[in-house]
């Protein structure tokens, strides 16, 4: 099917759109607080809306799709063991430490908590990741636009980079934030068009699983046997639910930076927490394409099966609808690169230049800053975009990225806020340890990336605890309203004294 006029033009006239909604809010971007918190103005529907817009991205729509056409429905664990009680983990017990301790990033909580080693260390990896990421994200729309438009994957990074980085680097996370929002509806109302009018031509899902189970059995297995490589229902269980799931809601710094901008805590832990409810729907529109791909078409092979969902696009959708859900993708897709750009951004102005380069300088220096680091991060990401290559599908390339530090910075972070005796060397052999772990499996066995994440949180765990028995505790007051039962015993004394006065009043 060739692409229409109107198709086209719907494409081009949204691409050309968003970046001029973006930079409309160049003008409120005075500050460093202004640039990487908007100012810390955000309200709670906003910031669920935006983690949303965030989360649902270019590889949730292409490796999801194509996670599911490989894999079949174990792919929508990602969505709900590997989302929702970990969101609400989050809301209720994560957010509001970070947001009371008033930092811009996750690092520079870990850095108060333990040391600057660990905040630095953490800084490093996660810039790193998220660079890494990036380019994972370039890829995806390289292969979208390359399937869909016929356009040279490689001049589709460029074209996407340039879109991203003149909002991102003018704007800040307000600019993110609200089209995050605008995006979210596209992308809603692209998704749910595709997934409605596959099911009508495969003939409903009695018709989809009459097709697909011949020849894919295991496709409708919500768990997977333990020999299978990528997904195992053992790793399902430990590396994502009790790892990897929680390690990204409570310790990702381009999710947990919306929750840093809230204009309040109560903002902050509702936004977390109302985004858990579209979570619950996203499978309709990941997965369930990535199915319908199969049905319709079975010879995708190799790096191919993540084209899937813009396969359906071109073939299975009319002129007109078929430009609305690939501008649905787009937004997707920008919607992840602009968070992530902004979030890496942060943590290196944050924690690595204005910490240890520059410690006392104006706020317009710093804004200065951390808008070139943005743009040295996306010709980074365009650099290593073609390294998704080497991985078996783009949802597996970022998740193996993940695995590496993802279990130790879950498990210092954990240890950090519940319990006391966590001190700064044992955070730091912690998370070099937990590091060491993870990087000595992933080159020495072909272990799942879920299994990986899982050893390297329990090795960091084990560490971080005998290490900090074996030296010095922390300073009582180094701890004030940073570990969980120190801030509840001081909220305790603080009602009694508020008691108190009150009856003094009263007499």
């Amino acid at each position: 099917m060739d692409i229409g006029g109107i198709d086209l033009f719907i494409v081009v006239a949204y691409l050309i759109a968003l970046p001029i909604f973006g930079f409309y809010f160049k003008k409120y971007v005075r500050t460093e607080q202004d640039y990487f918190l908007a100012g810390k103005m955000l309200p709670w529907w906003i910031i669920s809306m935006s983690i949303i817009g965030t989360n649902i991205g270019a590889y949730d729509y292409m490796g999801s799709a194509g996670g599911a056409y490989r894999f079949g429905i174990a792919q929508a664990h990602y969505e709900w063991i590997g989302a929702i009680p970990a969101m609400i983990l989050s809301a209720m017990l994560f957010v509001p430490y970070y947001w009371k301790a008033g930092v811009y990033t996750v690092p520079e909580f870990l850095g108060k908590r333990y040391s600057d080693a660990v905040r630095v260390i953490e800084a490093l990896l996660w810039g790193l990741f998220l660079a890494c990421v990036l380019g994972v994200f370039f890829w995806a729309s390289g292969l979208m636009l390359n399937e869909y438009l016929g356009i040279p994957v490689y001049f589709s990074l460029i074209i996407t980079a340039a879109i991203v980085g003149l909002y991102t680097i003018s704007g800040g996370l307000a600019a993110v934030a609200m089209t995050d929002v605008v995006q979210l509806l596209v992308m809603f109302i692209g998704g749910i068009a595709l997934t409605v009018l596959g099911l009508w031509t495969v003939g409903g899902w009695s018709g989809l699983t009459s097709q697909i189970l011949p020849t894919h059995p295991q496709h409708f297995n919500l768990f997977l046997p333990l020999d299978n490589p990528t997904l195992p229902w053992l790793g399902i269980i430990f590396g994502l639910a009790f790892v990897l799931s929680p390690a990204w809601w409570c310790c990702h710094q381009a999710i947990i930076q919306r929750t840093l901008g809230a204009r309040s805590e109560w903002d902050a832990k509702a936004g977390m927490l109302f985004a858990a409810f579209p979570k619950m729907f996203i499978p309709v529109l990941v997965v369930l394409p990535g199915l319908l791909a199969l049905a319709l078409n079975p010879h995708l092979a190799g790096s191919d099966m993540d084209k899937a969902f813009p396969w359906l696009i071109k073939n299975l959708l009319p002129h007109g609808l078929a430009g609305l859900v690939f501008a649905a993708f787009m937004a997707a897709l920008i919607s992840s690169v602009d968070s992530t750009l902004n979030s890496a951004a942060t943590l290196w102005t944050r924690d690595i230049y204005q910490r240890f380069f520059v410690k006392e300088a104006s706020d317009r220096h710093y804004l200065k800053v951390g808008r070139i680091l943005t743009l040295v991060f996306v010709l980074f990401a365009i650099a290593f975009a073609p390294v998704t290559k080497k991985f078996p599908g783009i949802y597996v390339a970022m998740q193996t990225l993940l695995s590496i530090f993802q279990g130790p910075t879950f498990a210092i972070t954990l240890l950090g806020i519940y319990w006391r005796k966590a001190n700064r060397w044992g955070g730091l052999f912690g998370l070099l340890g937990g590091v060491g772990v993870s990087s000595t499996l992933f080159f020495t066995t072909e272990w799942s990336f879920l299994y990986i994440a899982w050893w390297s949180f329990i090795g960091a765990l084990i560490i971080t605890v005998v290490v900090s028995l074996l030296t010095k505790p922390e300073p009582i007051e180094k701890l004030e309203g940073l570990v969980y039962g120190l801030v509840m015993k001081e909220k305790g004394i603080q009602d009694i004294l508020e008691k108190r006065a009150e009856g003094d009043k009263k007499e």
